[in-house]
């Protein structure tokens, strides 16, 4: 085995996330995208496979041509180690905007202030700023 990289499934916005998490995430960029061609058989333009850095961690992702009855969890979620008061509260508001809550931005006595959102993607995020 070489190495083990999260993968995320979208049906048509895996490069608008991919944009939208590497904007806000320093350190990030997408690194490489292979799109479908008129011959499909997904959409064509749309991602059959890519690969993004968030603050070093690698990624992959796809626009699944087929819809499925499922979709992203919370079980399963993006943990942040903020650095400051106002990068936590600057990625909160930012990756909430159009999701919803599933912990408001607070003191849960086990970081200094935490929050979990789930993005306009389905996408769920764990924020932290330690103690």
């Amino acid at each position: 085995m070489e190495k083990v990289t999260p993968f995320l499934m979208f049906e048509g916005h895996a490069e608008e996330a991919m944009k939208y998490y590497t904007s806000l995430i320093e350190d990030s960029e997408i690194t490489s995208i292979a799109r479908y061609g008129a011959e499909g058989p997904g959409n064509e333009g749309s991602v059959i496979q890519a690969t993004f850095t968030l603050k070093g961690q690698e990624f992959m992702c796809i626009d699944s041509n087929i819809s499925h009855a499922f979709t992203f969890t919370p079980s399963y979620s993006m943990f942040l180690t903020c650095s400051s008061e106002q990068e936590i509260n600057d990625l909160y508001e930012k990756l909430s905007e159009g999701g919803s809550t599933l912990m408001p931005l607070g003191d849960y006595s086990f970081s200094k202030k935490f929050g979990w959102i789930v993005d306009k993607f389905g996408v769920s995020w764990q924020l932290t700023l330690p103690f």
